[in-house]
């Protein structure tokens, strides 16, 4: 028998056999490991006999290479997007550890149990780092391994190759890309009797695209599947739903892998009649399918698997979580549910931590699902019902054509939503600026938006005196009390008249106007420079504070080197600091509540946060000239100007010219007068989270002093009920942060949906249009107009850098972003609709925009010029191709 850690004390444990393996000892045998492990233990699964090379060997190893943390520390501090710095660097650190002498007694312990494997076996060698087949990082291909080896000597080479793949450059990167330490990481090895099988692939438990858990995939090919899994041929494809293959594509197989004697692989050509027979039988395949079912209910999630079938027997290799399918809502009803994303309306679709989502949940006025940690509104009933079925499908295709077509998508799977007549009401948008009502017509009279604003003002500034003695639980108890009073002003039911009258006005000049005048989109020029509209507002602001600091050298040259966020009072020192730092205090006093992914009161606002400002406002010193601000103000209000005396003329000279030119007149005046209201909602919210965030820091800092918390960031990591029963028991868990700290790095990884199903079916929606050049991407047209430029894709607003011209090319655009909009003359985006905030703001600017373009920032390349069709809804590649197709 093999002497393992199961008999030797633990601080020499080199070699663990999987028999003796479970998912507790990842520290141990790495990710891959501990799965083989569990693998081992399920009833039916086999799985090829084998051991684990523990990271105590490989620490063993490292412990006696040279200068090794000092290579690890200058390793930390390199440059994610320094490529060249972490190839070079990374070779270096692989070529030690290549090199390294294994001391003999772990080399004796590493080669004595393949006696045990038979005779002779050959073996393959598999990398199985700590963070590798994790829940929150699978690390897929990041690692080496090796089949077919042969021998002792190879085996311990192999394993010494193993080691040193832990830095390959690959592997680097994406730890670096991924925030892990590297230091955090170790290398334990799968050493496994080699099987050469008929055929062999992977299987999915879940559909790797759509995400339909109901759906089996089978990838299968002849000889070995690592011939599929490095792209060397192409796969047979299985699908399998309710014990049924409902699908199967045959490949024509001309060559197939094998192990070759001696050691390693070779491709081997496939005999002519058996290149277009199928890898598996249907009968095999739904064996494989079971099997994959009992290993996916053993872990307790969708699963990756590698097989091989030898001798009509299927063995199982690996198993690894499949870490890209997006989550599910709970529910406990056994019905069927289809979800619409909260985040693409609201034009923030990053994840979101637990404080943020509860906060946001208990202001909305309709109840949401959680998932991946994002929001959802459950549309069931009302697409269940041929009352509202259609009127939903319209509000939301009107806004958004994706989710439109999403949903009709869903419709279409028979029986997946059966026709309810007696539905309940409900409904998608829980945003406060975006819920239509029913309203008698308003006159355009600006002293209804003061109104309003003056109420919000009120209201807030007296939530922040209140809320300034308060501690403890009072503190929390008055949070949950005001949110009432902010939920009161949100919806209330004059503030939504207002701006519900301001799109349905915009909404009839474009119709009536392009019926009457065969001209598109006339609305966006028409309200160009509109008063009364705070995001817009705020953009034009920072352009003032670059006028103070153009002027003064050494505070642009200061600003240019600054680290970090605590500049300001070291401005006084400087000729013109005490201006400048005047200035941006002035902003942050109106603005710095905001910040990009503002609706999560956790996010880090400007005011904590006020570097993240320096690129937009050192882009305003170069891009713009003094007085650039006002100038832009008038410019929109000329425009805007002119073009209604030009529409009004228009239609006087049609029949019955008076009477339309009257009515358009009435509207033009309404959504002039109304649409700058939109933002102010959304505004007073955010002012009132930070005066919420503010108050529940201070109460974060008593716990940690109090010993309670690690960190006041902590906080975030609870809902609201749970951290008000923190504050109320001073009983404090630990280990639900931590948790909550890895299952947050794990969404942030994951891209939502649009639509999403109770079976996991992610759903995108396509445009079913033909009006789109060839190599064109389609859009929406949210903001008239055409534009040619340098395309930037940025996707952090504190890596700003933009000139003159160029066009902003992102994921989405809340009011955030509405500062960058001063420097670019186009939009392009990943999310949006005709009223979420990016698009009215860039209406408002005349930027020609075009959003909701998928995969936008993959397929368009950094530099690349492009045209925004912001009339037609498209975008055209003035030079080169597709980002995407070039980097395929």
């Amino acid at each position: 028998m093999v002497e393992t850690c199961s008999s030797v004390a633990m601080s020499g444990c080199y070699v663990l056999d999987f028999r003796d393996v479970d998912r507790t000892q990842i520290a141990l045998v790495g990710g891959k490991g501990a799965n083989l492990g569990e693998l081992a233990r399920i009833d039916g699964i086999h799985v090829p006999a084998g051991y684990c090379v523990t990271t105590q060997a490989f620490q063993r190893v490292i412990a006696e290479a040279p200068s090794f943390d000092d290579r690890l520390d200058r390793l930390s501090r390199l440059d994610p997007d320094d490529r060249d710095a972490i190839r070079a660097l990374s070779a270096e650190i692989r070529g030690s550890v290549e090199g390294l002498l294994v001391p003999d007694d772990v080399a004796a312990a590493i080669t004595a149990p393949l006696a045990g494997l038979g005779e002779a076996a050959a073996c393959a060698v598999r990398s199985s780092a700590t963070a590798e087949d994790l829940p929150t990082a699978s690390f897929a291909g990041q690692h080496d391994s090796y089949l077919n080896v042969v021998g002792p000597a190879a085996v311990l080479e192999h394993v010494r190759r193993c080691w040193a793949s832990l830095f390959t450059e690959r592997a680097v990167y994406y730890r670096l890309r991924n925030g892990i330490d590297h230091r955090a990481v170790r290398m334990a090895v799968v050493v496994q009797q080699m099987v050469s099988p008929d055929a062999g692939g992977v299987l999915f438990t879940a559909d790797p695209v759509t995400s339909d858990r109901k759906v089996t995939y089978v990838e299968a090919g002849l000889g070995l599947g690592e011939a599929l899994v490095t792209g060397l041929v192409n796969a047979d494809a299985y699908t399998v739903r309710d014990d049924e293959v409902v699908a199967t594509a045959v490949a024509t197989k001309q060559v197939a892998v094998h192990a070759v004697a001696g050691g390693g692989t070779g491709e081997q050509p496939v005999e002519p009649g058996l290149q277009e027979q199928p890898a598996l039988t249907d009968a095999q395949v739904l064996r494989l399918a079971e099997l994959g079912r009992r290993i996916e209910v053993h872990f307790g999630r969708p699963q990756d698997i590698e097989w091989c079938l030898a001798d009509d027997g299927f063995r199982i290799v690996q198993s690894r979580p499949i870490t890209t399918l997006f989550p599910v809502p709970p529910t406990d009803d056994g019905e069927n549910h289809v979800y619409v994303s909260v985040g693409h309306q609201q034009m923030m679709t990053d994840a979101m931590k637990p404080l943020g989502l509860s906060f946001w949940q208990m202001t909305t006025p309709r109840p949401m699902s959680e998932a991946g940690g994002r929001l959802f509104v459950d549309v069931t009933e009302r697409l269940a019902s041929p009352t509202t079925r259609e009127g939903l499908l319209e509000v939301l295709g009107r806004a958004d054509p994706l989710i439109e077509d999403a949903l009709r998508t869903v419709l279409d799977h028979a029986g997946f939503i059966p026709t309810r007549p007696d539905s309940a009401p409900g409904g998608p948008a829980p945003d406060p600026a975006s819920a239509p009502v029913e309203s008698d017509p308003l006159e355009a009279d600006p002293a209804v938006v003061a109104e309003l604003v003056e109420r919000g003002q009120a209201s807030n500034a007296a939530a922040a005196r209140e809320i300034r003695v308060l501690s403890g639980p009072a503190l929390l108890d008055f949070i949950r009390t005001d949110i009432e009073e902010l939920r009161r002003f949100l919806f209330d039911p004059r503030s939504h008249q207002v701006f519900t009258a301001a799109m349905d006005a915009s909404w009839w000049l474009n119709e009536r106007l392009q019926e009457w005048l065969g001209e598109k989109n006339v609305a966006d020029t028409l309200t160009l420079s509109v008063p009364d509209n705070v995001t817009s507002e705020m953009g034009l602001a920072l352009l003032d504070v670059a006028d103070v600091i153009r002027p003064h050298r050494d505070v642009v040259a200061f600003l240019e080197d600054v680290e970090g966020d605590d500049f300001l009072d070291e401005l006084d020192d400087l000729a013109g600091g005490r201006e400048a730092r005047e200035a941006i205090r002035a902003f942050l006093d109106t603005y710095g509540m905001r910040c990009v992914g503002e609706i999560d009161i956790t996010r880090l606002r400007w005011s904590e946060r006020p570097g993240t400002l320096l690129p937009v406002i050192l882009g305003n010193v170069r891009n713009a000239g003094p007085g650039a601000g006002r100038q832009r103000f008038e410019q929109g209000l000329r425009a805007a100007r002119a073009k209604e005396q030009e529409v009004l003329e228009r239609l006087r000279a049609l029949p019955d010219g008076g009477t339309r030119a009257d009515e358009t007149k009435r509207m033009i005046d309404r959504v002039r007068t109304f649409i700058g209201y939109r933002e102010y909602p959304k505004y007073f919210m955010v002012g009132r989270y930070f005066v919420y965030k503010q108050a529940l820091l201070t109460e974060a800092e008593r716990l940690v002093r109090d010993g309670l918390l690690r960190t006041r960031d902590d906080i975030f990591f609870h809902t609201f009920d749970e951290l008000h029963d923190l504050v109320r028991t001073r009983r404090a868990d630990d280990r639900l942060v931590r948790r909550r700290e890895g299952q947050f790095r794990e969404y942030q990884a994951l891209t939502p949906p649009r639509v999403l199903t109770s079976d996991g079916e992610s759903v995108a929606g396509a445009y079913r249009r033909e009006d789109v050049p060839g190599d064109a991407l389609a859009g929406l047209p949210v903001s008239t107009g055409t534009v040619e430029g340098r395309a930037r894709v940025i996707t952090d607003m504190a890596r700003v850098d933009l000139e003159a011209g160029d066009i902003l090319v992102t994921t989405h655009t809340d009011p955030g972003w509405s500062p960058v909009f001063v420097t670019i003359t186009g939009l392009v985006t990943e999310v949006g609709g005709l009223m979420t905030h990016g698009a009215v703001i860039a209406r408002e600017y005349g930027l020609p925009a075009v959003v909701g373009v998928e995969d936008a920032t993959r397929l368009i390349r950094d530099g690349q010029r492009i045209r925004v069709d912001g009339t037609n809804g498209y975008v055209e590649f003035l030079e080169g191709e597709r980002g995407g197709d070039a980097l395929a």
